[in-house]
């Protein structure tokens, strides 16, 4: 499956950071972890720490599929609001699924800072708004569940937003805990640390079969040569769904554009991350180069051809909605592309073991805040493969 369409702004602007040799030998090793992006380095990462002897194969560049083309807002929230979670999965464990993604931003800061943030790690605020008047009931009741589970919410009415913003809403919920960062660097930089450490890393390698046997996994590589592991890890995101005996994932197309470095940014407060009700919800960020990252516009996925050739409709679709919120910001695209996404019935990843393939691992990081469930993923597939329970892994099992 074609993940993105040509010209992601990520691979853009950064290149192709690191190469790694292709495989050319049989092999063995306790993990085989399949794909390079944000998801599966942080995996190794996580995995080399703990002394096992992992394997990592990409079948293009580190990177260069969904992570290239992520737009990279670090948010808690989940795709389902709080308050509806609540009601399907109970007060504790709902309230559990967002304060385990709310930690996991503090996660992913503590490693961008100590790989000297060169992936532009950065906090924001987030801004969530009624897109309109009649959203703004169930809104203020999404506030009150986060703020009755102890989250550092705050309530802006209409007066408030219209004193921060150059456009009128009835009101938002403004987070504290957000951030932004280039996944794609982010994702190269893990690589690189667990290669150093000892991970085997082979990009341009793909896997064509795999046979899972008593002892452990036996797999198969596009040059016909072997690998045999005693756990394999699926961190091939929405390509994962190839491997699944049901369907647990409805794919989408979205769209994003990035605009030329902007000068200033008049009536967009202190450049926090912007999102709303709507569905298809519209959202933006800034870069650390100082431009506007524009995302939304979704659409059912039927191809990736069809997919690209709406992204010039699309691109100006999305400009015309930010040029109508912030008249006086000068925006102009740079780039504009386009990616598939997968949304869960719940919003919640799918993590963990399913007992039709015994020694392999899913980390199935759907919906809008892929990048928070990755780094969750990353702890608990390396709990399961050390032996050792972990205590959140109930919310995000495959039989919930």
């Amino acid at each position: 499956m074609d993940l993105i369409s040509p010209q992601p702004f990520w691979l853009l602007k950064n290149g192709i950071l690191a190469t790694y040799p292709t495989l050319l030998q049989d092999l063995h090793c306790e993990t085989v972890i399949l794909g390079g992006g944000i998801t599966g380095a942080l995996i190794a990462d996580a995995m080399v720490k703990e002394g096992i002897d992992v394997i990592l194969l990409e079948k293009r560049d580190i990177g260069a599929g969904s992570t290239s083309a992520s737009t990279a807002l670090l948010q808690y929230e989940i795709d389902t609001p709080l308050s509806d979670l609540i009601s399907t999965m109970g007060k504790a464990d709902a309230e559990r699924a967002y304060w385990v993604c709310h930690e996991s931003i503090d996660k992913i800061e503590r490693l961008a800072l100590g790989l000297d943030n060169l992936s532009g790690f950065e906090r924001k605020k987030s801004v969530f708004l009624a897109s309109e008047k009649k959203d703004v009931e169930a809104l203020h009741e999404e506030f009150n569940a986060r703020k009755t589970a102890g989250m550092d919410v705050e309530w802006l009415g209409e007066t408030d937003i219209s004193s921060k913003f150059s456009f009128r809403r009835s009101g938002a919920i403004l987070s504290k805990q957000a951030a932004e960062i280039d996944a794609y660097r982010l994702a190269h930089q893990l690589v690189s640390r667990a290669s150093v450490a000892g991970a085997r890393i082979f990009d341009r390698t793909a896997m064509t079969e795999f046979e899972c046997t008593e002892s452990g996994i036996e797999l198969k590589t596009d040059r016909g040569l072997r690998i045999r592991a005693k756990h394999l890890v699926f961190a091939t995101g929405y390509e994962s769904v190839n491997y699944l005996p049901k369907k647990i994932v409805t794919l989408h197309s979205s769209f994003a554009l990035v605009s030329k470095p902007l000068a200033q940014f008049p009536g967009w407060y202190e450049q926090c991350l912007l999102w709303e009700t709507a569905k298809p919800y519209f959202y933006m960020r800034t870069t650390s180069d100082a431009r506007a990252l524009i995302g939304g516009a979704d659409d059912p996925f039927r191809n990736p051809m069809r997919r690209d050739a709406l992204i010039p409709k699309k691109k100006e679709k999305l400009a015309a909605n930010f040029r109508e919120m912030f008249p006086a910001i000068d925006l102009e695209i740079a780039y504009a592309w386009a990616g598939t996404f997968g949304e869960t019935k719940d919003g919640l990843a799918y993590i963990g073991q399913i007992k039709q393939l015994p020694h392999c691992h899913f980390a199935c990081g759907f919906g809008g805040n892929g990048i928070t469930y990755s780094i969750t993923a990353a702890e608990m597939i390396t709990d399961a493969v050390k032996g050792r329970a972990n205590p959140d892994a109930r919310l995000f099992r495959f039989d919930r």
